[in-house]
């Protein structure tokens, strides 16, 4: 087994901010096409809930999205195990929906171990990958 090397706060923001980039842009479109106004709370949640199934898609079937797939970070259990569709799904749920409310409780209660509220809840991790 590979050695568990955490991934740094910098690299999950590098990861995360690619991933919103991309299914920003395909949620625009798709606004633009229905002929939604972006800025309507259900616009919103459209985009929150693509996010949400894009990375439980993802992240359950191989542990990495395509913003972590570029950085070289995986989520995993904490012993290095690949995850499953349900705790792909929890941890994804808070940074999908509750971001701000996610980052800060694990900022301030999981700081060591870099957890975010909702990896420690789907007791998951993001590590470096070895390549």
């Amino acid at each position: 087994m590979d050695e568990l090397v955490l991934a740094s706060w910098s690299d999950r923001f590098w990861a995360w901010l690619i991933d919103v980039l991309l299914m920003g842009l395909i949620w625009h479109r798709v606004v633009l096409v229905l002929g939604i106004d972006p800025m309507h709370l259900d616009a919103m949640l459209m985009l929150s809930g693509l996010i949400f199934v894009y990375w439980t898609a993802l992240e359950g079937y191989r542990g990495q999205s395509l913003g972590k797939m570029l950085l070289n970070i995986v989520v995993v259990g904490p012993y290095g195990e690949a995850i499953g569709f349900r705790d792909s799904a929890l941890q994804s749920f808070g940074k999908a929906f509750l971001l701000p409310v996610d980052c800060l409780i694990g900022l301030l209660a999981y700081r060591g171990k870099r957890q975010r509220l909702f990896n420690k809840l789907s007791d998951t991790v993001v590590k470096k990958q070895v390549i």
